[in-house]
């Protein structure tokens, strides 16, 4: 049985492709095995086998940033995680390694490389990290996938983000279809409709303002999908609790039922928000999260250039943003009409997970 080993986690920025590079593989390829390798304090710990993919975990050995105890443990742990994943490889008969990003690629990049078996990586932001950066370095041409079309990143063609199906497939024109998720998620149908979110993690910068804000949102008769994380921002619950209209809920299973409710969307700039919201042309203010090598401004910047998107600096987002720019723009039909067509018509890769399968097939036959 041919087997291959996805390699990612830590956030869902990085789980979310994985997987549906995963479930491609596996409905193109019935008799492959396609497991993952993660770690067990991870996201994926719980994501990936509910997902229905067996996960193989070795040590969370993050690289130093700067010199002490660690550092120098670094070298030894790092080793030891190079072998361990070479004796997955060879325990599991391997035949490609394919990475998304994630503590766990680097060592799984190297065992792959020595173990001479073919290295397929997939880079979500616009500005690759420190592990896609060695994978793309360590393969071929034409074995690396990009998600926006101004990454730089060696050895790589666009691809898009690989995505779920109901998402790239997604039409919101379809009156009954919105319909139908607004009367899943609890929504009315004579209202517009504000989803907010911050990701798996939550945004607290962005529940602060909206706090302050909720009975403004309330008298303006815009009903609220705000999605706080799991277990954040008992404040806002509360509040919420007196306002019929503002709504708020851990998670939405299925965010192409937010999508497809929401006339515009406030939410993070990661990878994955910025290429769906795109692909399926929903209207965006985006919050970039100031973090990493500043990845999430720049995951934005096309769709901003493209007029489908707003930007606002997390320091700068406040209730008075709310106020002042996102209630006047939810209730302002012309001009989400305008930023959604905008957003469409930069016609991103909806068939990314597609494209990751069929590499890793070329690359295992030749």
């Amino acid at each position: 049985m041919t087997s291959i080993l996805l390699a990612g986690g830590g956030t869902t920025g990085h789980i979310s492709p994985m997987l549906a590079i995963g479930h491609e593989l596996r409905e193109t390829h019935t008799d492959w095995d396609i497991v993952a390798l993660g770690t067990a304090d991870g996201l994926e710990a719980d994501i990936v086998p509910q997902a229905g993919f067996e996960l193989l975990t070795i040590d969370k050995v993050p690289m130093p940033r700067s010199i002490g105890p660690a550092a120098l443990k670094f070298p030894k742990r790092f080793a030891a995680n190079v072998s361990q994943v070479k004796q997955i490889i060879a325990d599991r008969d391997v035949k490609a390694v394919v990475g998304v990003g994630g503590y766990v690629c680097p060592p799984a990049f190297i065992a792959a490389k020595q173990a001479k078996i073919p290295l397929i990586v997939h880079e979500a932001n616009a500005k690759p990290g420190m592990a896609n950066r060695l994978g793309a370095a360590l393969t071929k041409q034409g074995m690396v996938g990009v998600t926006f079309p101004d990454t730089k990143l060696r050895n790589s063609e666009l691809v898009g983000m690989p995505m779920p199906t109901e998402i790239s497939e997604l039409d919101r024109s379809d009156s009954a279809q919105r319909q139908t998720s607004r009367a899943d998620l609890g929504l009315s149908d004579d209202r517009p409709v504000l989803v907010v979110t911050g990701g798996s993690s939550g945004a607290q910068r962005i529940n602060d303002a909206f706090l302050a804000a909720a009975p403004l949102c309330q008298e303006s008769g815009v009903q609220v999908l705000h999605i706080t994380g799991a277990g954040k921002d008992d404040a806002l619950r509360a509040a919420a609790a007196q306002l019929p209209d503002y709504h708020v809920v851990d998670y939405v299973d299925g965010m192409h039922r937010a999508y497809a409710v929401a006339d515009l969307l406030v939410a993070r700039s990661g990878a994955a928000t910025v290429s769906e919201a795109t692909v399926v042309g929903v209207p965006a203010l985006y919050v970039p999260l100031a973090i990493g090598n500043g990845e999430q401004r720049l995951n934005a910047a096309g769709s901003v250039r493209a007029g489908a998107s707003l930007l606002v600096d997390n320091a700068d987002f406040t209730h008075s943003t709310v106020t002042d720019q996102i209630l006047p723009l939810v209730t302002d039909r012309a001009r989400l009409d305008a930023m959604s067509r905008a957003a469409l018509d930069l016609h991103y890769p909806t068939d990314a997970a597609t494209t990751m399968a069929t590499i890793v097939t070329h690359a295992l036959r030749g």
